[in-house]
């Protein structure tokens, strides 16, 4: 895809893997409509883009499918159309056991993932499938495949997403919107303070337990994507090792995933 003059859809574009993605779509000749529950964040995103016009800022909570559904309406009248939906924004969960997570808690984070990619990609499917070249991008995790202790819940909505995208790839085949999974690893941007979420003290980026890729790297692999119509992305050498690990032997990967990330369960 030929991104100049295109206009894309992006959540969580007021921090982290959306900001940079949504930075990188501008700086290639995009339109964007940046979607964020967090007015400031958009803000900020809009002021180091320096796109004006080009940027558009939405405050929606996209598990609300009331604001979701009227987000169409409003990114056709600010950019007269949208060629492409990239879902990023997620939430991770309490780095605790299911035994101990209240369902309060299960429940926003499949509200927020799961339902929340769905909410837009129902909102914006019908204008997309119209178009003569579109793109979905939904971003899972590297936790789809590689259970982490304390994330459970969070690796199952990020399941969803993987199998929910693959569906959507099959049903629009003879389609032109391009379907794209995308699987981080450890990123580091805000997820957990944005979540709610206090980590461990060695769950840092410095330290070598936990080795992180940049946001900026992950924006760049997503923005690639787009532009190849890739079927499936890992971002990170973690991604693409337990991805390779998982399918050899799924039990071994979900015992090496316990073994290095087992520190950060409260």
């Amino acid at each position: 895809m030929n991104l100049s003059g295109k206009v894309f859809v992006v959540t969580g574009a007021g921090n982290g893997i959306g900001r940079f993605t949504t930075r990188l779509l501008l700086e290639n000749g995009a339109r964007v409509a940046g979607v964020d529950l967090n007015g400031e964040g958009l803000a900020t995103t809009a002021a180091l883009a320096g796109a004006g016009e080009r940027f558009s800022s939405h405050i929606v909570n996209i598990a609300d499918r009331e604001q979701v559904m009227s987000l169409p309406a409003a990114v056709i009248g600010a950019h007269g159309n949208v060629d492409g939906l990239v879902n990023i924004a997620g939430v991770i969960q309490k780095f605790v056991k299911i035994i101990d997570l209240p369902f309060e808690e299960i429940e926003k984070v499949m509200n927020v993932n799961f339902w929340g990619t769905m909410n837009m990609i129902k909102a914006f499917l019908p204008a997309l499938i119209e178009r003569p070249e579109a793109s979905i991008v939904n971003v899972a995790s590297m936790g789809a495949y590689a259970p982490v202790p304390g994330q459970a819940v969070y690796g199952a909505s990020k399941a969803a997403v993987q199998l929910l995208t693959e569906g959507l790839y099959a049903e629009l085949l003879n389609t032109n919107v391009a379907v794209t999974s995308v699987f981080p690893g450890a990123i580091a941007t805000d997820i957990a303070s944005n979540s709610g979420v206090t980590l461990g003290d060695d769950a840092s980026a410095d330290s070598p337990a936990f080795k992180m890729t940049s946001p900026e790297a992950a924006g760049q692999a997503i923005v690639k994507a787009i532009r190849k119509g890739s079927f499936r992305v890992t971002i990170g050498a973690d991604a693409s090792a337990m991805d390779k690990l998982a399918r050899l032997s799924p039990k071994l990967a979900a015992r090496t995933i316990a073994k290095q990330m087992g520190s950060l369960l409260n």
